[in-house]
């Protein structure tokens, strides 16, 4: 299996696929670099190097105690790009991702990034607050915590649905969708999927933000039942100057996983990556 490892000693498991400028997808939680497949073979198959890396705690990489906070994140993410010794990349971040490759950018700068995607991310900021009263309530993700700690194989199941907008009239989420989810979130250490609840929650990217100096396509659901657009997408590009908003009618937080959404953002990616 290829693996990094980090500067703490960790292995994190990476896919590289095909050749030309690179591509770096960054998954979200609790999701690993198998999420991305279908844009991997995309980018591959239209003359880009395709790479997607296991978080650690996810997937195949290690699943170390410590380590779950959006710094040490990021300086993983150097490190393999460091050891690729990839340059003029495009970064492409779903979720969770969307802090890491924030933070990335926050800590490490942009000489080797070319252009970001930000897919149903999180910054600048999850969390309700008084000055982001569009954010997720505090309650919301102690009970993420409570299910994952109660009984995590059925949290995952359950899950799913919100994730993909099962639960909407007119949905095309497959029942494969929802197995893969299960599948992937089932990979990732109980310890990691705790302390990353904390680390997503209440990390604010929006400094991190204001260090974009490179084009900037965000992509967001307006049915987003995870990461709300309002608290998030929208924000964000207010916030980095050089952006383009996507916004897809009806899109939840799977956009790039569900039949419809998944190939009409194939098509965004690949004409973004054309400029």
């Amino acid at each position: 299996m290829p693996v990094c490892t980090t500067r703490d000693k960790v292995n994190i498991y990476y896919k590289d696929w095909g050749n030309g400028r690179p591509v770096v997808f960054i998954h979200g939680w609790p999701l690993n670099a198998d999420a991305w497949e279908d844009q991997m073979k995309c980018v591959a198959d239209n003359g880009y190097r395709g790479i997607a890396h296991d978080r650690r705690g996810h997937g195949r990489s290690d699943q170390p105690w410590n380590g779950y906070d959006f710094d040490t994140f990021a300086d993983d993410l150097d490190d393999l790009l460091t050891a690729l010794d990839i340059h003029d990349a495009t970064l492409v971040a779903h979720s969770m991702g969307g802090g890491e490759l924030a933070r990335y950018i926050g800590r490490h700068g942009t000489a080797r990034v070319h252009s970001a995607v930000l897919l149903s991310a999180i910054p600048p900021l999850m969390s309700q607050n008084e000055s982001n009263p569009e954010g997720v309530p505090d309650k919301v993700f102690e009970e993420i915590k409570s299910g994952i700690l109660t009984e995590r194989s059925q949290f995952w199941k359950d899950a799913s649905e919100g994730f993909f907008g099962a639960n909407r009239p007119g949905n095309k989420v497959t029942q494969g969708n929802r197995d893969a989810f299960w599948h992937m979130g089932m990979q990732e250490s109980i310890q990691a999927g705790v302390k990353c609840v904390d680390a997503f929650a209440y990390t604010d990217f929006t400094e991190d933000l204001r260090k974009f100096d490179i084009p900037t396509l965000i992509v967001h659901g307006d049915d987003d039942q995870i990461v709300p657009i309002d608290a998030t997408g929208r924000k964000s590009a207010a916030i980095v100057q050089d952006s383009t908003l996507k916004v897809y009618e009806g899109g939840s937080h799977g956009i790039a996983l569900v039949p419809g959404d998944k190939e009409r953002f194939n098509a965004d990616l690949l004409e973004f990556l054309d400029r």
